[in-house]
C-alpha cells in the first residue's frame, strides 16, 4: 500500500502547481493561448515537463485550473451567509465580490478569454461554466434562502442576483479591461457595495408582518 505523501511533499507539489498556473497565465496573456506550449509553461515555471504533464496533461486542463482557482474563494466558491438579515447577507456578498474581482489575475483571465474566444470558444465555455456560473448560482441560492426565510420578497432570484452583482462589477471590474490605470479607492468600492445593498433592500426586502 503506497504511503501517504508527507506534509513537505504536499507543500512542494502545491508550490509547483502555483508556479505552473502563474506561468501559464502570464504566457497566455503575452503570447496567446494557441501560441503557448506546455513546454514553454514548464520552462517559465521552473519545473520539468514530466511534472507539468503529471498535473496538467493538456493545455485545456491547465486553463480549467486557472479559471477554477481564479474564482475560488477560501477553498470554495460558495456564498454562505446565514439567511435572516438581507442587508447583512448582501453586504457580506458584495464585499466578497469586490475582493474577488480585484484579486491579482482576474482581469488578466478575462483578457485572455476575450482575446482568444473567437478562435477557441471552448475557453469562453470554461470561464462561464467553471467560474462565473458556480459563483452566480451561489448568490442565487442565497437569495432563494432569504425568500424561504421570509426576509426577501423575490420572485426571480436569478434576475435579482444579476442586478446586484451587475451594480458592483460595472464600477469595480469592467472598466479595468479598457483602462489600465483604473483602480478606484477602497472607500469608493465600499460605497458602491453599500448603495447596491440599499437598492436591493428598497426593491426586495419583505414587508413587516
Amino acid at each position: 500500500m503506497p504511503a501517504e505523501p508527507s506534509t513537505y511533499h504536499r507543500r512542494v507539489a502545491e508550490q509547483k502547481r502555483t508556479a505552473i498556473v502563474d506561468a501559464a497565465t502570464a504566457l497566455f496573456l503575452e503570447s496567446g493561448y494557441d501560441r503557448t506550449s506546455l513546454a514553454k509553461v514548464a520552462d517559465l515555471a521552473g519545473v520539468s515537463k514530466a511534472t507539468l504533464f503529471k498535473q496538467f496533461p493538456t493545455k485545456a486542463a491547465l486553463f480549467e485550473a486557472i479559471v477554477t482557482e481564479a474564482w475560488n474563494i477560501d477553498g470554495a466558491n460558495e456564498i454562505r451567509p446565514e439567511p435572516g438579515d438581507l442587508a447583512t447577507g448582501l453586504t457580506s456578498i458584495g464585499r466578497g465580490y469586490v475582493d474577488l474581482l480585484t484579486r491579482p489575475g482576474m482581469t488578466d483571465l478575462f483578457r485572455i478569454v476575450i482575446a482568444e474566444v473567437p478562435r477557441f470558444p471552448e475557453l469562453g465555455n470554461t470561464q462561464f461554466d467553471l467560474g462565473k456560473m458556480p459563483y452566480f448560482d451561489s448568490v442565487r441560492r442565497y437569495l432563494d434562502a432569504e425568500r424561504a426565510a421570509g426576509t426577501a420578497d423575490i420572485d426571480d432570484a436569478e434576475l435579482a442576483a444579476t442586478q446586484f452583482l451587475g451594480m458592483i462589477s460595472n464600477f469595480v471590474f469592467w472598466p479595468r479591461l479598457l483602462l489600465v490605470n483604473w483602480s478606484p479607492a477602497a472607500d469608493a468600492m465600499s460605497r458602491v457595495v453599500d448603495e447596491a445593498v440599499a437598492m436591493m433592500i428598497a426593491r426586495y426586502v419583505a414587508p413587516a408582518p
